[in-house]
Order: structure tokens, then sequence, then C-alpha cells
């Protein structure tokens, strides 16, 4: 009875803590989509186009631009979607389907369209020199993850996938580190390289043990 008990608690705190995990991550992500739907009003009174009016008057790097941030929004909701355990539990064809799209729009749009603007990002030499980490990162995790599901290794697909993932959300807290370090007074330039950098680094680090603590796991499956 006690150890029944204790599995009982211990499943409903992993549930918890994936909740405490997911709803957020879920919010601040449709937050980030949401806002980025006025764009398409094709209007050049938003403060990220006015300064850098000089770019949007080159055909490429404004079409770069829609593409990207339109790319951009489709990741993010279909990685929701590829996350999703009831989706890859009950609604396989759905995984299937939202995961083509999005290896379809990173390999073709978002991260083609990125490593293009990255040459014209804000900031130092090392700050563009992300942008194109970035891109490049997020191309090579993507296709790592679609040829391991081809070869059937869903453990390697898995874990390429959170990497292309990682990436993805950037964009995500990026704008939360910049909320937070707003709130506290920094400087506009300080603010934005300092976000940049924690947000790349730090969703690196965090898949990266989260994938570390999942081969345990995995490992210990096997165990005798």
């Amino acid at each position: 009875m006690h150890n029944s008990r204790l599995i009982t608690f211990q499943r409903s705190a992993k549930v918890f803590s994936q909740m405490l995990f997911w709803i957020p991550v879920t919010a601040f992500s449709l937050l980030l989509v949401y806002n980025t739907l006025p764009y398409f009003s094709f209007s050049k009174d938003f403060s990220f186009i006015q300064e850098r009016s000089f770019l949007f008057q080159n055909d490429l790097y404004n079409a770069s631009f829609y593409i990207h941030i339109s790319a951009g929004a489709i990741c993010i909701v279909t990685a929701l979607i590829q996350f999703s355990r009831f989706v890859l539990k009950k609604v396989t064809a759905l995984h299937r389907w939202s995961g083509k799209l999005y290896v379809f729009v990173v390999l073709t749009l978002g991260a083609p369209t990125g490593l293009y603007m990255s040459f014209f990002a804000k900031g130092s030499f090392w700050e563009r020199s992300l942008f194109m980490f970035m891109a490049i990162f997020w191309f090579i995790t993507t296709f790592y993850g679609l040829t391991t599901i081809h070869k059937k290794n869903i453990l390697a697909h898995k874990i390429w996938m959170m990497r292309s993932y990682a990436m993805a959300m950037t964009a995500v807290t990026f704008r939360v580190y910049h909320i937070l370090f707003y709130v506290l007074g920094w400087g506009h330039l300080e603010n934005y390289e300092v976000s940049l950098w924690i947000s790349v680094i730090g969703n690196m680090l965090f898949t990266e043990y989260l994938i570390y603590r999942k081969s345990r796991s995995y490992l210990r499956s096997f165990a005798v």
C-alpha cells in the first residue's frame, strides 16, 4: 500500500512539474505568435521596421523579414503539437504531418532567411555571428531530426528535434529576458545583447540537461 501511494505521488509530482513547464511555454509561445500578426498589415510604423528603414528598402530583405516571421510562427505552433504526449500517442497522423510541416518550413524558409538577415542584425560582430550560428545550428539539428526518423532511430530523432526546438524558442525566451531586464532599468543596447546571449546559451544548456536526464532514465530502463 505504501509503495502504491509513493508511485501515485511520484506520478502526480511529474505531471505537476510538466504543467509548470508547458503552461508558461505555451502561453508565451502563443503570445509571440499573436504579437507578430500586426506586422502583416505591412505598415511601416513599427519601431523594428523604422530603425531599419534603409534595409526594408531592399526587396530581398523586406521579403526575407516577412517570410522569417511567418516561418517562426508556424514552427512555434507546430512544435507545440510535436511535443504533445496526447498527440504523439493518440493522434499520430497529426504528429507526422505537423512534423513534416515544421521540418519543411525550417529547412526551406526559417533558417535560410534567418541566415541572410543575420548579416544585417543589430549589435556588434559577435551578435551577428551569434545569429549566423543560430540559423546554421537550427538547420543542422532539424536536418538530423529528419534523417534519424527516416532511419527509424526514434531516440536520436527526439534528441535532435529537442535541440531544433531550443533554437526556435530563442524568439520567445529572448523577449521574456528583454522584458525582465527592461523592468530592471537596463539600457536598450545592453538589454538587447545580454538577452540575446542568455537566450541562446540558456536554451542550449537547458536542452542538453533535459537530454541528459532522459538518456539516464532510458538507460535505467535496461538495467537488470
